[in-house]
């Protein structure tokens, strides 16, 4: 387990596509254990800031350390650590909701007889217990939402990164994924959760990072019932 208190650290953290600057020196760090929420409307940034601190793509200019690792030059040592829910679901629209688990559990060297176990209860916790041998490409847009979380769920990862984990998914599918995430604050994981959905913010949440224009618009506590107001005003 990584146990350094910043455990994530972003300095001066650029990114631009073209001449369209995406991000513009970011300056954050994230400890260990901590829930921020990642506001910003569509376009202002959080989705390319997720992606760069999972390794997926490469700041223009900055530096980003996750553990004390330097991304994405060390990437391949820190994605054990890191559990991804993105905007596309990544999985095998041919394999089932199970083989799915399976496959990702093995390229986890997670060992066989402790895969099943942590996807059985994964599934159920997701509410897919039921359509565990059903193919993934008969699912849902929220059903696939649904098995992406358990598959960031699988491997017990120390930071989770969630890109807009709502969308598409029902009252009950929502109220699961709460729980999942109450279970990971329970479990000191660190959680960088990314929505423009005011009216469905999970309330067990530390910090309130905005993004506008892709650029650091507010950094603070994320006071219970006072976000739209501090959103709205971090926005404009």
């Amino acid at each position: 387990m990584i146990d350094e208190r910043a455990i994530i650290e972003v300095e001066r953290l650029s990114k631009v596509f073209g001449l369209l600057p995406a991000l513009q020196n970011l300056d954050f760090t994230v400890a260990r254990g901590e829930f921020v929420l990642l506001l910003g409307a569509n376009g202002s940034g959080k989705s390319t800031l997720l992606r760069l601190l999972s390794g997926l793509s490469k700041p223009t200019a900055g530096a980003i350390r996750i553990g004390g690792w330097e991304m994405p030059r060390e990437a391949m040592a820190i994605r054990p650590h890191i559990g991804l829910v993105a905007h596309r679901p990544l999985l095998y629209e041919n394999l089932t909701a199970r083989e799915n688990l399976s496959f990702f559990g093995k390229l986890y060297g997670i060992e066989a007889n402790e895969c099943d176990a942590r996807s059985q209860a994964l599934l159920q916790q997701v509410g897919l217990s039921r359509r565990a041998d059903s193919l993934a490409r008969a699912f849902s847009r929220g059903m696939k939402q649904r098995l992406s979380i358990a598959r960031a769920l699988l491997h017990q990862p120390d930071i989770l990164l969630l890109d807009e984990p709502y969308s598409g998914l029902d009252q009950a599918a929502a109220e699961a994924l709460d729980g999942a995430l109450a279970t990971a604050r329970r479990e000191a994981r660190t959680i960088i959760l990314s929505t423009h959905q005011l009216q469905r913010l999970p309330q067990n949440a530390q910090r309130a990072l905005i993004l506008s224009r892709g650029k650091v618009a507010y950094d603070g506590v994320a006071r219970a019932g006072e976000m739209t107001a501090i959103y709205q005003a971090a926005s404009a």
